[in-house]
């Protein structure tokens, strides 16, 4: 398994799970999510217990819906307030041949994550670090699943 770590901070954010697309010339990944429940689960054992003379117990249902990535990587909810240091930061830990690519493409990923901005969800890594990767959802036209969007050149590959 390989899992995608933020660059700056490194909270795992994402894993080979997940598949992508790559938007911007690979300067965002576009992964989709899911809602799954998670808690109680009611299984049935085939026993009756008002037929048995006994009362059934009450049990409270503490079954959630999640979203399933933003619950696997533990991700926290953070309004966009730092998109331009983000992206100044994670310049300076690029390659310069990759620093020009990168340039050159996230202007136009910036400004289409600034057109959604109304509809997208905001989230950050387990420690909720200040210089970290932002992680973006959004519910594409009639979706029920939320989709997300990473900046791939701030994800480290580490293998499991």
């Amino acid at each position: 398994m390989i899992v995608y770590q933020d660059l700056l901070s490194g909270d795992e954010l994402l894993s080979d799970s997940f598949p992508y697309n790559e938007l911007y010339n690979g300067v965002l990944w576009e992964v989709e999510g899911k809602w799954v429940v998670q808690g109680a689960v009611d299984v049935d054992i085939g026993a009756n217990p008002s037929a048995e003379g006994g009362e059934e117990e009450g049990v409270e249902d503490q079954a959630v819906k999640v979203v399933d990535i933003v619950d696997t990587f533990r991700l926290q909810k953070q309004f966009l307030a730092f998109i331009k240091r983000y992206i100044k930061n994670l310049a300076t830990k690029l390659t310069e041949e990759r620093q020009a690519e990168f340039k050159k493409n996230v202007e136009g990923a910036a400004k289409w994550l600034v057109s959604k901005l109304s509809d997208l969800q905001f989230f950050v890594g387990e420690s909720m670090h200040d210089d970290g990767s932002m992680v973006f959802a959004y519910y594409k036209d009639g979706a029920t699943d939320p989709t997300f969007l990473y900046f791939a050149d701030g994800l480290k590959e580490v293998k499991c």
